[in-house]
Parts: C-alpha cells; sequence; structure tokens
C-alpha cells in the first residue's frame, strides 16, 4: 500500500490498528460532510448561481453581478443575514482587522471572552507592549479579557460578572491558536452569546472563526453570534481559493464593515474581481467536504500519535470546533523532525526542508510545513509551531483523507528516521 514511500512495517501496522479503531469516528464526520455539502448546495441554488457570475469585473466593479450573488451564498451557507466576500482580503487577521476598525470607535471598550488571542492579532489590539502604528489602541479603544480557566475552557462565571453595557463588543476566539486550550464548539459559543445579550443586549458579539468553518452541522451565527470572520485559505476556501476572506452576520454590521473595507458611502458597491469569482464560488462549493477530509485527518493524527504515546489534543473521540491538531513532541529535535516529515508528504515542494527562523508577528523562531499550492493555505496539509516549551506541533489540513494521512505517516517516519521515535 505504501510502496512508493516505504513506510516502516511496524509503523504500517499501528496505523492499520489505529485507523480500524477511529471507523465510527470517521463516519461521523462524513454524515457531518454530507449535510453540509447540501447545505452548501441549497445555497447556491437559492442565490440563483449561473455560469455569468463568474465574468470577472475591472476598475471601480460597479455592477459586478458576481461579487453580489457570492455574498449571498456564504450567508446562505453561514446562516446569516449577510455576507462581504473578497479577494482582496489578504489573510485572516487582515479580514478581522477590516470588522474591528468597521465596528469600534474611539472611547470604544472591547472584552475577549477567551483569553490571550492570537499572535498577529494582539498586534492590531495593541496589546502585551505591542503599539504598533494603527493599533486599535492608538485609535483610543481600549481592550480587556477574561482569563480561561486552567483546563482552557471558559470561565462562565468569570464572563458573567464582567459583561456590561460598558463595552461596545465582545471577542470570541473559536481555534486555539498556539496554545493548548480546545478549541470552541458552536454550542459553547451560543453559551457566551446568551450570557452577553442577557447582561447587555446591545453588545456585538464577534466571533474569529478561522479553521472552525464546516466542522460541524451549524455556524456562530446560528447560536447568537452577530458577526463572523474568516480566511478563505482556510476551510471556507475548499483549498481552491487562492486568497481573500468574508464577513458575515448581521447586515448592519456587515455594512459599517464594508465601509471600512472601501470608503464610507461606496462600502460594498465598489471592488472589481479581477477574474477571481469562478475560483471563489468553486472553493465555497468545495468546502464543506475539504473541512471534512481535514477534520478525519486531524482525527487520524490525534490516534496514531496517541498510540505512539504523545500527548494530544484534541483526544481523537473527542467533539471538534475547528481542524486543527495539536501533538505534544517534547523536544526541538521531534518537533523539527515531525515538520520535515509533513513536508515530504506534500504535492508541492516536498524536497524543501523546513527551518525554524524569525517571523513577523511571532515573539519566538518558528518552523513551518507547507507544500501547498496557494501559498500559506490552512486548508491544506500544514504544521507549524513556534519553537518554544511544550514543543508542541499545531498541526491542520489535509485536501483529502488520504494524503492527509499519509503525511501523518511520514511525519512519524521521520521521527523514526531520526531515532526520535520507538516502535
Amino acid at each position: 500500500m505504501y510502496s512508493y514511500f516505504e513506510i516502516n512495517q511496524k509503523l504500517q501496522d499501528v496505523s492499520d490498528r489505529v485507523e480500524a479503531g477511529i471507523a465510527s469516528r470517521l463516519k461521523e464526520i462524513e454524515e457531518i460532510q454530507r449535510y453540509n455539502q447540501q447545505k452548501m448546495l441549497s445555497a447556491f441554488q437559492r442565490a440563483g448561481v449561473s455560469e455569468s457570475h463568474f465574468a470577472g469585473s475591472t476598475g471601480y466593479g460597479y455592477g459586478d453581478r458576481g461579487r453580489e450573488v457570492l455574498d449571498q451564498v456564504y450567508a446562505y451557507a453561514l446562516g446569516a443575514e449577510d455576507a462581504l466576500v473578497r479577494w482582496n482580503f489578504v489573510s485572516g487577521t487582515h479580514t478581522l482587522t477590516v470588522a474591528l476598525f468597521g465596528l469600534l470607535r474611539p472611547g470604544d471598550k472591547m472584552l475577549c471572552l477567551t483569553g490571550t488571542p492570537y499572535d498577529t492579532i494582539q498586534g492590531v489590539i495593541g496589546m502585551n507592549g505591542r503599539e504598533e502604528p494603527g493599533s486599535l489602541k492608538e485609535f483610543g479603544v481600549s481592550y480587556e479579557q477574561v482569563e480561561l480557566l486552567p483546563d482552557g475552557t471558559p470561565d462562565y462565571a468569570e464572563i458573567e460578572r464582567r459583561v456590561s453595557s460598558a463595552y461596545k463588543m465582545v471577542y470570541i476566539q473559536r481555534s486555539r491558536g498556539y496554545s493548548l486550550r480546545p478549541s470552541l464548539t458552536v454550542e459553547e459559543i451560543g453559551k457566551m452569546t446568551e450570557l452577553v445579550k442577557r447582561k447587555a443586549p446591545g453588545c456585538i458579539v464577534m466571533v474569529d472563526n478561522c479553521y472552525g468553518e464546516f466542522t460541524q452541522r451549524e455556524e456562530p451565527a446560528a447560536y447568537g453570534a452577530d458577526l463572523l470572520a474568516g480566511s478563505l485559505i482556510k476551510n471556507p476556501g475548499g483549498g481552491i481559493a487562492p486568497t481573500g476572506g468574508y464577513i458575515a452576520g448581521k447586515k448592519e454590521l456587515v455594512e459599517l464593515c464594508a465601509y471600512r473595507l472601501t470608503t464610507p458611502g461606496t462600502g460594498r458597491e465598489l471592488g472589481c474581481t479581477l477574474g477571481q469569482s469562478r475560483e471563489l464560488f468553486l472553493g465555497a462549493f468545495h468546502a464543506p467536504h475539504a473541512a471534512g477530509e481535514a477534520v478525519k485527518t486531524a482525527v487520524y493524527a490525534a490516534a496514531l500519535f496517541s498510540e505512539l504515546g504523545y500527548n494530544v489534543s484534541p483526544e481523537p473521540e473527542e467533539k471538534r470546533g475547528d481542524i486543527v491538531q495539536v501533538v505534544q513532541l517534547g523536544n526541538r529535535e521531534a518537533l523539527i523532525a515531525f515538520c520535515r516529515g509533513v513536508q515530504k508528504g506534500a504535492p508541492v515542494d516536498s524536497f524543501v526542508v523546513p527551518e525554524p527562523s524569525p517571523m513577523p508577528g511571532y515573539d519566538s523562531d518558528v518552523i513551518m510545513a507547507a507544500g501547498a499550492f496557494t501559498l500559506g493555505s490552512s486548508i491544506e496539509l500544514s504544521a507549524d509551531a513556534p519553537l518554544r516549551e511544550p514543543y508542541a506541533v499545531w498541526m491542520q489540513g489535509g485536501l483529502n483523507y488520504h494524503s492527509g494521512q499519509l503525511g501523518i505517516l511520514l511525519a512519524a517516519q521521520e521521527m523514526l528516521r531520526e531515532d526520535l521515535l520507538s516502535l
């Protein structure tokens, strides 16, 4: 079966045993894929997608029908009133930044309910001494956060104590970032949202939905969240969108974000598509399947490395709110070997040898393995980590389970080759 890659026979035997043990879990994930794929097909049909919507526009992009219909598709699929989907969101962080600056004004206060946010957002907020030019702090927006409980779960008692009408926005990060806390399910987000709306009905609930889309049957908007944002080179672009991001939620809030993206008064009416529309539509259609394949790959990775004696999060049978899998490898050498093995399983740049290096927005060297068709695409199999304790690797993606599984096996094989793993 693995004759092309010469996988160690003992490792193959462990893999076969592990895969048999997670068969029922993989079937559960496939049922979610089936449901979300039907939901996406329905969204395309409700929006009336036609081939004419794939045509590109130039200049100002006035009257671009495809752009408007694509917004409708994402709004329907994400259970939101409205959506803003654009190729010129350059990253997930940029998309979140547009949403934050679109909704917050000088003197406003925001409260993060999920502890310290992802590294790159810290500079946007202006926290932890990172007062970047143009940060929210520089514009007079104040920030506070509710720490997570020792087990990494939300502190609902403290949230209830802290939330009040003094805050314009509460911010929820669904995925874990470079931390070991669990990702959030939509049910947990719904519990926080219900609590916020009871204490402060006018407070905006914004969710960083990156890595979470289509991992469950519903999205946070169905559980009361006012605004969601994410990147198209993660789950919702299906591995086909070459760039971009989305903002979805309450219509009036999405409109404010559109004014921030372009200009007050023009908003979403401007923005040419430059021939990108077909890939964005195709990526959206493929997204539920790709997200499910990534979850299956993550479950397999959890099961394999758990069997090999490593601490993993989530556990193979644990309910998941995103596609991210953490494996605690314990030391620098094992972490580097794991990433080099994942790189060897890539269809693109498989010959590249990842090395730790400094990266803007991070406070330590970072190693990244990603042989992707789209640079930085997290829905394609990738593994990355800061070189710091506890030497855990964060892996995600896998456009299809079969290649994703092989990439994980090659990570273990590389560790075995360097005598960093015993069978």
